[in-house]
């Protein structure tokens, strides 16, 4: 039975228990299998296992309590955050290899996690809103309110997202999904998500305030989600929602409705770039049984 570091990193947040957690494996270069059951018995909404790379400075992989996804935003700047703090990478720029290709990592020297994402795609979409606030536990209006000027979209930095805008905070705040019925409308869309935004943010420096669901991928509301933000960095500039040249830095609030909040960086320009702080919460060993053969019976 082997041990490895295991770390939980509270990202976009300079407080620990905020944010959002992940885990961090630095020493992750496991099997399929393992990283799977590491990231089961860790059940935050992704782990980071850390492997060695032959086309960039090291690898990602990434999986959530029930699968592996291509790319995670919170749990890049997680790695990368304690990596620093641990005196593996210095400040400056950096690679990572991801299922997605190889992204450019800066980081500051007082910590600060800046990641550039994958090339954006957005496709405006048509939506049933009676279905849409049926699953959301939102008053229907409340998206048709806004959507009549920003329509939604599907918009990807590397994981796609349903990104929808809603009127108001307090319908943002007052949603109470059905899971089953989000998790259609992501299989129907093809998406690891719904993104659902408003403008009516709680902080005045604040862009915007953001919650996202992805029961099909065993998150049923993440805290603070890296890659929607990106995704949403580049629907903003897509629909043209700020009338001209989107802002230089924007920041997205989230997490505040599950007792995790954290705010996002977001800078659109020839990329996109999310960035923030990442805090370790929990830094312990965990054990890890050998790969085993398939011990499931069948009839």
């Amino acid at each position: 039975m082997q041990t490895r570091r295991t770390l939980l990193v509270d990202a976009f947040s300079a407080e620990p228990l905020a944010g959002n957690a992940a885990g961090v494996v630095p020493d992750g270069d496991l099997a399929t299998e393992q990283m799977r059951a590491v990231a089961r018995e860790l059940a935050v909404s992704e782990t980071a296992f850390v492997q060695s790379s032959s086309s960039a400075d090291r690898r990602l992989r990434f999986f959530t309590p029930t699968r592996e996804i291509d790319l995670c935003g919170h749990a890049t700047i997680a790695a990368h955050a304690h990596l620093h703090r641990d005196g593996v990478v210095d400040a400056g720029t950096h690679t990572v290899e991801t299922n997605v290709g190889v992204l450019d990592v800066d980081v500051e020297a007082d910590g600060t996690v800046w990641m550039t994402q994958d090339a954006p795609s957005v496709d405006r979409v048509e939506l049933d809103y009676d279905r849409l606030g049926d699953a959301l536990g939102v008053d229907p209006a409340a998206f048709r309110d806004v959507g009549a000027s920003i329509p939604p979209a599907v918009a990807s930095t590397g994981l796609p997202f349903l990104v929808v805008p809603v009127n108001f905070l307090e319908h943002l705040g007052g949603a109470d999904p059905d899971l089953p019925a989000v998790e259609a409308l992501t299989d129907e869309y093809d998406v690891a998500g719904v993104y659902v935004f408003t403008f009516d943010a709680l902080e005045a420096d604040s862009t915007l305030h953001a919650r996202m669901f992805a029961p099909g991928i065993g998150i049923p509301e993440d805290p603070v989600t890296g890659t929607a933000s990106g995704a949403c960095g580049a629907y903003l500039r897509h629909v043209d929602a700020f009338d001209g040249d989107v802002p230089d830095e924007m920041v997205f609030e989230q997490g505040h409705f599950v007792d995790r909040p954290g705010q996002v960086r977001v800078r659109v320009d020839t990329d996109v770039r999310v960035g923030g702080r990442a805090v370790t919460a929990l830094d312990g060993s965990l054990s890890i049984p050998p790969v085993q053969d398939d011990d499931i019976l069948e009839a």
